[in-house]
């Protein structure tokens, strides 16, 4: 029988005297010290090839990763974890925007990419707005816990909402207002175009800046140009805005000139409290022609079952997409998501090669969660939730990986939504034999808890831990690296130079990697499941 101890005591008691699982401390250690950075690099290199293509959902990269990924599970030993299958259909629906488009706002065509990006989630092949009248509606959010309504006292039916990105907290950094710095799921893009839909609105315009964004106009340039993923629903999506999009920073300042407001006082008065103005007699108009594809994605899932629960599993998951392959652009047209999520991808192939050096499977079953879409919206780990293989119930805790420490070794652990759950406990007590200690997320402002695949699994109740890398370099040598690889690293988020790099040190992504490994083992072996903490908003349902 498995012990009910404290997280203190649970390496040493449980491996030492625990003769029901015969697996001794050396045993642990054994599959620890076999997770290694020539193994792991191997594993990048081939999903981040450009023969993969950028590894797009329903493309030819698609298939190979996922050959690729069933050959090395099926080599560890690892059984289907859908049934006899080790794969997860994920219907989705394509729509490509006519790049050929123009929003004309105060007598003026702004062109795309270069100073827009529009499009539309409707199912249908043609959408727009015609002088829809604009509205400035803050940061358009309605959060009654907050007490919080910038569309209070306003009906913006048929007319386009125009907002800033991220929430009042960023701007003011008082940690009484919203979470302060740390994003909510209200500064999310996601929240923004959902709320517009429910308030009615025809369209919904996004201001970019890249502080409370976290990234830069590239970034949506790239992510939300070409075809764009979903869900389709039996209404065909038809409750969502007609329009929805980006604009930049210098086109927003332009307009609220035009409307006689100056951008930097009501970007002020938006963060005071819920607020929203009129833009005058500004109106916008803008034509979203689509090309309409449906297909069938695929989640990976692949599990090593318990040898005294295997009804009861811990999931590792990471996303295996990346952008694919642009043929429109000049030069390199291929999005290798090399450290998006290659690194990850590859970290749970090593993860689950460790498991299998122990004598025998360790008490619950090791699942292993590749998805789908995660650069579309989360639409893999999101069709999961929506579809689970393994109920609610019988999943004991998630282990995310997305864009691993690739800035070698650190003496802390970064852990983004720290304090939410008992995970924490685990993760230090793992991260002591590396005399390292837990820290908060290096970067709340990016609401990162909101922007991986664990935020699926924590909205079912289950306690999801997303952790990796570190801010205190290990030595100076490693400092000065980490100077240079970060801005590298910045620098290609989201670009065709997301290309693996002989000069990577993944020194530091085998530490993490090691503690992922050693995380799922013990909570393996305790007796009682990790829970929520009681100042998070998540709890078991």
């Amino acid at each position: 029988m498995k012990r009910n101890l404290s997280l203190t005591l649970l390496a040493s008691a449980v491996l030492a005297g625990c003769a029901a699982t015969s697996i001794t401390p050396s045993d642990v250690t054994n599959g620890y010290n076999s997770i290694k950075a020539d193994e792991l690099a191997k594993h990048i290199k081939v999903l981040a090839s450009d023969e993969f293509g950028g590894r797009a959902p329903s493309s030819p990269g698609e298939k190979l990763t996922l050959d690729y990924l069933t050959t090395q599970f099926k080599a560890l030993g690892f059984e289907p974890g859908n049934g006899d299958s080790f794969l997860q259909e994920v219907p989705l629906v394509s729509l490509e925007a006519d790049s050929n488009m123009v929003l004309s706002i105060g007598g003026k065509d702004y062109q795309y990419k270069k100073d827009m990006v529009m499009g539309s989630s409707r199912i249908s092949e043609k959408e727009g707005i015609e002088n829809s009248e604009l509205v400035f509606v803050g940061y358009g959010v309605n959060a009654p816990e907050y007490n919080w309504n910038d569309y209070e006292g306003i009906d913006v039916k048929g007319k386009t909402v125009v907002m800033l990105v991220n929430d009042p907290g960023f701007a003011t950094k008082d940690p009484a207002l919203f979470t302060g710095d740390a994003m909510t799921y209200y500064g999310r893009w996601t929240y923004k175009y959902e709320e517009a839909s429910r308030q009615g609105a025809a369209g919904a315009i996004i201001i970019h800046e890249t502080a409370p964004a976290s990234y830069p106009w590239s970034v949506v340039e790239n992510s939300w140009s070409g075809e764009q993923f979903g869900f389709q629903k039996e209404n065909n999506n038809m409750d969502r805005v007609a329009v929805e999009g980006w604009v930049t920073s210098d086109v927003a300042k332009e307009l609220f000139s035009k409307a006689g407001l100056d951008f930097d006082t009501v970007k002020e008065n938006a963060a005071k409290g819920a607020y929203h103005v009129d833009m005058g007699d500004l109106t916008a108009s803008v034509n979203v022609t689509n090309t309409i594809k449906t297909s069938v994605s695929y989640n990976f899932i692949a599990t090593l079952p318990g040898s005294e629960s295997p009804d009861e599993h811990v999931v590792y998951s990471a996303h295996w997409d990346h952008l694919g392959t642009d043929t429109s652009r000049k030069g390199d047209q291929i999005y290798n998501g090399a450290h998006d999520n290659a690194t990850g991808t590859a970290g749970l192939i090593e993860v689950a090669e460790a498991f299998t050096k122990l004598p025998k499977h360790p008490s619950r079953s090791m699942t292993f969660l590749a998805v789908t879409a995660e650069e579309q919206g989360l639409l893999g780990s999101k069709y999961y939730a929506a579809n689970p293989v393994i109920a609610a119930n019988k999943t004991v805790a998630n282990i995310n990986m997305d864009s691993l420490n690739l800035l070698g070794k650190v003496k802390d652990m970064s852990v983004v939504g720290i304090g939410k759950s008992q995970m924490d406990e685990f993760l230090a007590n793992a991260a002591k034999d590396q005399g390292r200690t837990l820290s908060g997320d290096p970067k709340p402002s990016s609401g990162g808890y909101y922007r991986s695949d664990h935020f699926a699994f924590a909205n079912m109740g289950i306690p999801a831990m997303y952790a990796g890398g570190g801010t205190q370099a290990a030595d100076e040598e490693t400092a000065n690296y980490r100077k240079r690889m970060s801005l590298v690293l910045r620098g290609c988020y989201h670009q065709p130079c997301d290309r693996y790099r002989d000069e990577w040190d993944l020194s530091g992504a085998v530490q993490d990697l090691q503690l992922f490994y050693k995380v799922g083992f013990d909570i393996s072996e305790q007796e009682q499941w990790p829970t929520w903490n009681a100042n998070s908003e998540f709890q078991r349902k």
